[in-house]
């Protein structure tokens, strides 16, 4: 069996990914390969209920944040980044669940990126106004699971990785003002273009031309 807590090959990137939420929040590990390759390494859905002091509520998340990054490690960190809608009190609540999640990944230094739900399901699918269950059909196709991801929070979660390494995450372009987070992860990928496709060798090649 695999060791999941094995850091990944070179030419890999490990991405933890958070659908934001307060009652659902899911949070998932995965490494994607240079050849777009995704397997996943973990998924979490954690949260709690209405009832509990808004405090209570955050720390969840946070304690399920400081357990899997330090277990896993990953290299960056992807949220998907609320805009506006009429329901306030979910944005609110989405909004600061995902403040927990970004200070969580700041106090080991992990970059993040912020992906709208378009980006997303664009990445995945190929649409932008792609449903939960054709989002989760394609995460369950990418990761050739057997079984789908469950609840929709945890594909959800799956989904940001997979579009935030898709999108240039793979070449150290993690962060959403476009400056390189690790340029040396870019060069890392000189050797490996033979298995990228075409977008992702116009990306590694902006890279370099940055660097």
């Amino acid at each position: 069996m695999t060791d999941r807590n094995r850091r990944p090959a070179p030419t890999s990137l490990r991405v933890c990914a958070v659908d934001p939420g307060l009652t659902r929040c899911g949070i998932a590990v995965v490494d994607i390969a240079s050849n777009r390759k995704a397997q996943l390494v973990d998924v979490t859905v954690v949260g709690s209920p209405g009832t509990e002091p808004i405090g209570k509520r955050l720390a969840v998340i946070d304690q399920a944040m400081d357990d899997l990054l330090d277990k896993y490690q990953p290299e960056h960190l992807a949220v998907e980044r609320m805009f506006a809608q009429h329901n306030t009190p979910t944005v609110m609540g989405t909004a600061q669940a995902s403040g927990v999640a970004i200070a969580a990944a700041a106090r080991r230094n992990i970059p993040t990126a912020l992906l709208t739900p378009s980006e997303v399901k664009a990445a995945v699918t190929g649409s932008g106004t792609a449903d939960k269950k054709q989002v989760t059909a394609m995460v369950t196709r990418i990761l050739g699971l057997t079984t789908s991801p469950k609840p929709a929070d945890a594909a959800d979660a799956i989904a940001i990785a997979i579009a935030h390494a898709w999108r240039g995450g793979l070449f150290g372009r993690g962060l959403d003002t476009g400056k390189l987070t690790s340029p040396a992860r870019a060069s890392k990928f000189a050797g490996a273009t033979t298995d990228l496709t075409p977008a992702q060798k116009l990306w590694l090649a902006a890279e370099r031309r940055t660097q």
